[in-house]
């Protein structure tokens, strides 16, 4: 594959990344929730899929088992690391864009997928294992490395980068909205004064500073994970990317085509429960106007069963699934 544009083409070749010990290719990830997401679709032979969220390609390499011949799915992914993986994954009904998923409808448009005939969109929200168990891409606070912690390391602004420059005011803003940190305040304060010492450049200075303010803690969580979590939140513009893209995932599905969203924490949840449960709810009809239930416009979304969680052999085999949810919708005729 070729990158140009944003755009992995099927049949050429990608850039190469490096595969060392802290810089991995082909990492063993196991994809959460797989048989149920997949399934969740109800994959046609002949339709066209987006995976919203490549990562180390199980849910697509699922797909496209169950897709024929005539069959299409356009994957995206804004990490370079997925993209170079995503090499491995030589068929001709598929196609990798390094993108960030708010650029989806753009994508999609650039490799012919018409508006409003797409049969299943699959968001699995969150990091990847190779993500967290790479020490260099610092989103783990289980290693001392850099604080990068940008899922698209070819842009944007590093955490230590950003943490010498906010203010405290915003700094325990994000911490307290994104990590839900009752200690925010006492966090943002001792990082500030702990930057006019030195910078804060490593996961391990960040984490210590973290755990000399939080006085207590759930059982098994450590200190710092509500700080790391705030941090990449913020960072990569999570949950913004998130409300501008399920729009845009819900114009390009087909009546009858479906939304599949994995998400991993409750502010993720959130916005996708909001989402899917607005689109779900009957039109108010205008106030004064006499119109009958048969003449209001009907909901834009069918709720598709209740969220699923992983049970308890797939946690047990796989620790990490174990706070992922899974919501499902249909998009219903106009």
């Amino acid at each position: 594959m070729t990158m140009h544009a944003g755009i992995a083409v099927p049949g050429t070749r990608a850039p190469s990344v490096a595969a060392t010990a802290t810089n991995p290719v082909s990492e063993l990830h196991e994809t959460v929730l797989l048989e149920e997401a997949v399934e969740a679709l109800a994959i046609r032979p002949d339709g066209c899929y987006i995976d919203a969220t490549f990562g180390r390609g199980g849910h697509s390499r699922k797909i496209l088992s169950q897709l024929g011949p005539d069959g299409r799915l356009l994957a995206l992914d804004r990490d370079p690391l997925a993209v170079s993986a995503g090499v491995l994954l030589d068929d001709p009904r598929f196609t990798l864009v390094h993108t960030a998923f708010d650029g989806m409808g753009e994508a999609a448009k650039q490799v012919g997928f018409d508006v409003a005939r797409v049969d299943g969109v699959l968001f699995d929200l969150g990091l990847s294992s190779p993500q967290i168990d790479t020490a260099s891409r610092g989103f783990s606070f289980r290693f001392d490395a850099p604080l990068d912690m940008r899922m698209d390391t070819t842009r944007g602004q590093t955490a230590a980068a950003w943490l010498a420059e906010v203010d405290e005011k915003t700094l325990a803003e994000v911490i307290k909205d994104y990590g839900e940190e009752r200690f925010a305040v006492s966090i943002a304060k001792k990082i500030v004064v702990a930057r006019t010492e030195r910078p804060i450049t490593t996961t391990g200075e960040l984490a210590a500073l973290v755990r000399s303010c939080v006085r207590t803690r759930e059982p098994g969580q450590d200190a710092a994970t509500r700080t790391f979590q705030a941090v990449r939140i913020y960072i990569n513009q999570e949950l913004g990317q998130l409300a501008l893209t399920l729009p845009q995932a819900f114009d390009l599905l087909k009546p009858g085509g479906r939304l599949v969203v994995i998400s991993f924490h409750s502010l993720e949840d959130r916005v996708v429960k909001r989402f899917m449960q607005a689109g779900a709810k009957p039109v108010e009809p205008p106030k004064g106007v006499p119109l009958t239930a048969a003449q209001l416009p009907l909901p834009k979304l069918k709720l598709i069963g209740k969220a699923i969680k992983p049970g308890a052999a797939e946690i047990e085999r796989n620790p990490r699934a174990r706070s992922a949810i899974m919501r499902v919708a249909e998009k219903l005729a106009a």
